[in-house]
């Protein structure tokens, strides 16, 4: 499939338990597929099999949980070979990660906060970079949500600002990442956004999550978008015009219909008066 989007493209996660609704989808469901690549490298029988069937039918977009940006072991040379070859084979429009570190001496299995420091700005900057030298291609790095932040010694806004400039990468918006950490961090979500610089931003997630309580969000990616995060990404779209937007969802699945409800509801809030804008290269 080609490797270009269009920016009023909306896409869902390519997960292994919507694999049959996903292959039976009606033209027009969604726009593209977002994938994991660590979770697809290498696979092989009936999963690998149905993978290379979508992959051949619609445009792919990779989203990382593996390259721990922010951390201090040496980034996988090998595993970003593989990584950049994958790309290149099913012509992948948009490749993120996160702004996190997950890796310690091994694997960590979670995605854990970088404290906001000047040090780490240019840790974390030097790392996006040498990882778009090995892919050959610029990347997106995703604002995350967190519970518990190492050291601040600036505001999460400012990291992020510093840490895309340095490296010159774009920002991929997780608009629910924002809605969490507001309420959970207690700062403005919308003077978080109008802050951010609009040429980076290259595409947006959004998902659900659950109410601990008035002032406690988790992210967990397992239930409906909640209210307040619909309003903060039709305040995003304001801002930084139409995207390719990810509706997110990894577990506890609704029946279809109510997914693509929520896919109808992306379409909806897109402007569409500036439905005109170009679409973007696999490989620019």
């Amino acid at each position: 499939m080609s490797g270009t989007l269009s920016a009023t493209s909306v896409g869902l996660g390519l997960r292994r338990a919507l694999l049959g609704p996903l292959q039976d989808a009606a033209p027009g469901d969604f726009d593209f597929l977002e994938c994991a690549p660590e979770n697809w490298i290498g696979v092989g029988g009936r999963y690998g099999e149905a993978f290379e069937r979508l992959a051949a039918q619609h445009t792919i977009t990779c989203h990382g949980l593996s390259l721990s940006l922010g951390g201090f072991a040496p980034l996988d040379e090998t595993f970003l070979g593989r990584v950049r070859r994958f790309l290149e084979q099913h012509r992948v429009a948009l490749y993120s990660e996160h702004l996190s570190y997950c890796a310690d001496d091994g694997q960590l299995y979670d995605l854990l906060p970088i404290p906001f420091t000047e040090e780490a700005v240019e840790h974390v900057a030097a790392r996006i970079r040498q990882a778009q030298d090995l892919l050959g291609r610029r990347i997106a790095v995703e604002n995350v949500s967190y519970y518990a932040a190492p050291h601040q010694a600036m505001a999460e806004i400012d990291f992020v600002n510093a840490v895309i400039e340095r490296a010159d990468c774009d920002l991929l918006l997780d608009v629910n990442n924002v809605y969490v950490n507001a309420i959970n961090h207690r700062y403005d979500p919308l003077e978080y956004i109008a802050q951010l610089p609009v040429a980076r931003v290259s595409s947006f997630h959004v998902a659900g999550h659950f109410d601990e309580a008035d002032d406690l969000k988790i992210d967990t990616h397992g239930a409906a978008v909640k209210d307040g995060v619909w309003t903060l990404l039709e305040a995003a779209y304001r801002r930084f015009g139409p995207h390719p937007t990810l509706l997110e969802r990894d577990f506890n699945f609704p029946p279809w219909a109510e997914l693509l409800g929520e896919v109808h509801t992306i379409r909806r809030l897109m402007p569409r008066a500036q439905a005109g804008h170009p679409g973007l290269s696999a490989h620019g």
